[in-house]
């Protein structure tokens, strides 16, 4: 088991890694759409958050060695789920396969974001 860790994400706000890999697989904890330069919100919308929190997994899969081309499994959080047709149409446009996917309204999220995403890649 190796703990992956990137400045190009934000850093884990509690006692998780940012990724792990294990055998041929990369596992990220759930990432939110904040800027890593900052640790704030890289926008105030559905649209924006999720372009960052997929930016970070790209990040987490990039020092991992793969990338979002390798994801087979997302598991999405959104804070409201009338969110979601906006929320997958962004997903849609960054994401260049069809991984297998779990999407759930949460009741609250980490620093009150709207949307968190966690994958499950190969190497």
């Amino acid at each position: 088991m190796q703990i992956i860790t990137t400045s190009l994400a934000p850093a884990a706000i509690g006692p998780y890694s940012q990724g792990i890999i294990v055998g041929n697989l990369v596992y990220t904890s759930g990432q939110l759409g904040l800027d890593p330069a900052t640790g704030e919100f890289a926008s105030s919308t559905i649209e924006g958050q999720t372009r960052q929190s997929i930016a970070n997994i790209e990040a987490i899969l990039k020092e991992a060695g793969t990338d979002l081309t390798r994801v087979v499994k997302t598991t999405c959080f959104l804070q409201n789920i009338s969110d979601f047709a906006a929320f997958n149409a962004e997903y849609e446009s960054l994401f260049p396969g069809k991984p297998a996917r779990s999407c759930v309204e949460a009741a609250a999220l980490p620093k009150g974001g709207l949307v968190e995403i966690e994958v499950i890649a190969e190497r």
